[in-house]
């Protein structure tokens, strides 16, 4: 079993993809899938708040925008258990638990072919499981999050069984008819390098049918016993095309790594050589034995020989003084991999490099302003900010990317979608700043900035959003503050739409976040944060804010201090209200 993007996962040569709650892919990631699963791959696929807001054509039916509660005080219906499981089903035959509810649900939308496509339904009749062949492969839909957040389905040994039976589907890594998903054999006992049976590990595939008298063992079918007990059959380590070769070792010569040593020896014996005859010639016109009369052709000797000197010394070692300038030229140089050590060993506060080099500076300073601040007022020490190049540096090393919004921009390549949608999946939180609050108005002409906002995002895969919410972690991490003014003040500050909360049993007391630990992979506003909190090398203010001056500074600052500690440590503040109970707890 592997886990890590969609590209390690498609590298890995796996034979079943499961995805949670991913509503768009970017074109890259789509093409790829849906070849795999053409070519014999089963994608499974859970639902999710994203998969509810917009989905792609990598599902098995199409899908209605929005998901379906039931349960609370505001619905009529109640959670529903499952019905038994149709013959056509690949789930026919396993026993249904009574305890088994769902009261959340990603709808299908109404089709002629939604009941050939639907494996497990509601009492209700709508689909829990809905499946289609694509190619020679599946492609599999729940209905339901892959976690108990929606339905107790997780919690029970039947989900376990279904998942069995979906990865049965599959025909392998490689190759082959879709026909053969009852003609295949799993793994059952495989030989280890002593001869040995043993449970094989996970990257063994099955056998199909037609391959048993063809197929070579190797690292995909190593040889074993194939089948479940009682049915069993043997692929053996050497076939009857088996060729035994003796081994070939050869050696190969190679030179060590760097540059190599350089002899000094000639070069020194050569300067010595020529500084003993100059030498020995002044000492022989100082004796007398050479007589020189004209006092200026002796002067012109003496420069001569001393020309002679200094000019041969340096020709001696000319190739190992140009090397040893040319070693500091090109260690001078900054690399992207010297960025990603430097990163790698401190944490930084990164900002996107747009192109413009008034936006690129500002932001700059911004984060360099924030960290001072940080260094004054937390015991985080950031190091100094960097500026990063979508297309090309590794975004992992940056839990927080400042990203405003520049009219130059460019469209981002299917590449950078792919890096941005990992980036924040993986945990990395963006701060998008359109530098132009409000942002997000009702109707009328978009700003530049959001104008700039909007089609970059139209390629992403972002989650449901809304209005900061007042009890968000945001406004109470470090400091407590209801607001989040930055060079102007008043905009309106959007983020991952948190879970709604059960009408019948609210909260006993307030709570940090009603998401959990989970932390906003977008937060989006138009305040110009990047200049309330921009200082130059001496500390001072770079830019004016308005209205409020700098006490509205001071605001924008402990935003920005909240900001890095919520992308940093996430909703830890949640846990706090559990404190008088666990207390109370100990204390008995």
């Amino acid at each position: 079993m592997h886990k890590g993007t969609v590209d390690q996962v498609l590298n890995s040569g796996v034979a079943v993809i499961a995805i949670a709650d991913i509503g768009q892919f970017s074109a890259e990631e789509h093409d790829r899938l849906a070849k795999f699963v053409d070519d014999g791959g089963v994608l499974l696929r859970f639902g999710g708040p994203r998969l509810a807001a917009h989905s792609d054509d990598l599902v098995p039916v199409k899908l209605r925008e929005g998901e379906r509660l039931m349960g609370s005080a505001m619905t009529w219906a109640s959670p529903q258990h499952l019905t038994p499981f149709p013959d056509a089903s690949p789930f026919r035959g396993l026993n249904i638990a009574n305890d088994v509810t769902v009261s959340r649900q990603v709808l299908a939308d109404p089709s002629v072919e939604l009941g050939d496509h639907t494996w497990a339904r509601l009492t209700d009749g709508t689909p829990l499981v809905t499946g289609a062949a694509k190619g020679r492969g599946w492609l599999v839909l729940f209905h339901v999050s892959a976690s108990p957040g929606w339905s107790s389905l997780p919690l029970s040994g039947l989900y376990v069984e279904m998942l069995r039976r979906v990865v049965e589907l599959s025909e392998g890594v490689r190759g082959g008819a879709a026909a053969a998903r009852t003609g295949t054999f799993p793994p059952y006992q495989t030989l280890d390098g002593f001869g040995h049976l043993e449970k094989p590990y996970p990257e063994a595939t099955p056998l199909r049918a037609s391959e048993i008298e063809t197929v070579t063992a190797g690292p995909l079918h190593p040889p074993g016993l194939y089948g479940v007990q009682g049915a069993l059959v043997a692929l053996n380590a050497f076939g009857s095309r088996s060729v035994l070769r003796p081994l070939q070792v050869g050696r190969r010569i190679f030179n060590y790594a760097g540059t190599a040593a350089q002899e000094l020896k000639w070069p020194m014996l050569e300067i010595a050589l020529i500084i003993l005859l100059i030498d020995a010639l002044i000492s022989l016109m100082l004796r007398g034995y050479i007589t020189v009369t004209n006092r200026r052709f002796r002067k012109a000797a003496v420069g001569s020989a001393t020309v002679l000197l200094f000019a041969v010394a340096p020709l001696a070692l000319f190739g190992f003084e140009d090397k040893a300038a040319a070693a500091p030229a090109r260690a001078s140089a900054p690399t992207i991999q010297d960025k990603a050590l430097a990163s790698a060993l401190d944490t930084r506060l990164a900002y996107v490099i747009t192109g413009d080099p008034e936006v690129d500076k500002m932001s700059q300073e911004g984060l360099f302003g924030l960290g001072l601040e940080l260094k004054a007022r937390t015991a985080y020490e950031p190091g100094d900010p960097v500026g990063v190049d979508i297309e090309k540096d590794n975004l992992a090393f940056y839990p927080l990317l400042y990203w405003p919004m520049a009219p130059a921009e460019k469209d981002l390549s299917p590449a950078a979608v792919t890096k941005i949608d990992q980036f924040m999946r993986g945990g990395g939180t963006i701060l998008f700043d359109t530098r132009d609050s409000p942002i997000g108005g009702l109707g009328g002409t978009a700003s530049p900035g959001e104008q700039v906002l909007r089609r970059l995002l139209s390629k992403l895969d972002i989650p449901p959003l809304e209005p900061c919410p007042p009890d968000h972690v945001l406004t109470r991490d470090f400091y407590l503050i209801k607001e989040f003014p930055g060079r102007w003040s008043g905009g309106q500050v959007w983020v991952e739409a948190l879970p709604p909360t059960d009408p019948k049993n609210p909260p006993t007391q307030p709570v940090a976040a009603r998401g959990g630990d989970g932390v906003s992979p977008i937060i989006m506003g138009g305040n110009d944060w990047a200049a309330a909190w921009a200082k130059d090398e001496n500390g001072n203010p770079v830019a004016a804010v308005v209205p409020g001056g700098e006490q509205q500074r001071e605001m924008a600052i402990r935003f920005g201090i909240n900001l890095v500690i919520y992308a940093m440590t996430g909703n830890y503040k949640t846990d706090q209200v559990h404190v008088p109970a666990l207390l109370e707890r100990l204390g008995k």
